[in-house]
C-alpha cells in the first residue's frame, strides 16, 4: 500500500498495489510520472517512463523519473526482450492505432503487463447512447465524439477476446467506478477496467 503523505489517484493506487517491490517497470504513457515516482520511493522499483507530451516529460523529469519522449505507435523496438518485469499501459490502449502490435511488443519486452482502459460497456455509456441518442461523455471519457482520442471502443468481454487471440493469459482483473472497486456485474457497473496479463 502507498505510504506517502500524498495519496495516489484511485486508479494508480490499484496499479501500485499490483506491482511487487524491486520490480523493473516500464510505464507507457507515464504522464507526469506520479506512479513511477511512488513505485521508486515506496517499493524500490526501477524503471522508465515513455511519454509523448513535452509538458508531461518535463513534469516526470522534475520528479526524478527516467523518462523517454517517444510515440508508442512506433513500438518498443529500442527495448530488448524481457527487459522488464512489468509494463504498465494505463488508459491509453483505446487511443492507439495498432492495438495488437503494442500488446505483442509488451509481451516481448516484459514478463507481465498491466493494461487499463475505460469500459465502454459501462451502464451510463450505454444509457447515453440508447436513451439520449448521443455518444457518451463521462468522467472517464470527458470528450465529445469529434475530439476524442478514444478511437477504439472496448468492453471487458472485448478485451478478454483480444487477450485470448494474442495468447495473453489474464492473471488478474479488477473494475472500478470512481474510486470504488466493483465486483457485481463488472461489465455493466464498472467504468474503468484493469487487467494484469502475462
Amino acid at each position: 500500500m502507498n505510504t506517502s503523505t500524498t495519496p495516489l489517484r484511485g486508479d494508480l493506487q490499484l496499479i501500485f498495489d499490483w506491482i511487487t517491490p524491486n520490480s523493473r517497470v516500464l510505464d507507457l504513457g507515464c504522464g507526469d510520472g506520479e506512479l513511477l515516482a511512488a513505485l521508486v520511493k515506496h517499493k524500490n522499483c526501477q524503471g522508465y517512463g515513455l511519454e509523448i507530451a513535452t509538458d508531461y516529460v518535463l513534469a516526470a523529469m522534475q520528479r526524478g523519473i527516467n523518462v523517454i519522449q517517444a510515440d508508442l505507435e512506433a513500438g518498443l523496438q529500442h527495448f530488448n526482450d524481457n527487459s522488464f518485469d512489468i509494463i504498465v499501459l494505463s488508459q491509453t490502449i483505446q487511443s492507439m492505432q495498432n492495438t495488437e502490435k503494442i500488446l505483442q511488443e509488451m509481451k516481448r519486452v516484459a514478463r507481465e503487463a498491466i493494461v487499463t482502459f475505460p469500459n465502454f460497456g459501462y451502464w451510463r455509456n450505454r444509457l447515453q447512447i440508447a436513451l439520449r441518442g448521443h455518444m457518451p461523455v463521462s468522467e472517464r471519457m470527458p470528450y465529445q465524439w469529434y475530439n476524442t482520442p478514444n478511437i477504439h471502443w472496448c468492453t471487458l468481454q472485448d478485451f478478454d477476446k483480444l487477450c485470448a487471440k494474442n495468447h495473453l493469459n489474464v492473471l488478474q482483473r479488477a473494475v472500478m467506478s470512481g474510486n470504488k472497486r466493483i465486483s457485481l456485474w463488472p461489465n455493466l457497473l464498472g467504468s474503468l477496467a484493469f487487467y494484469r496479463v502475462g
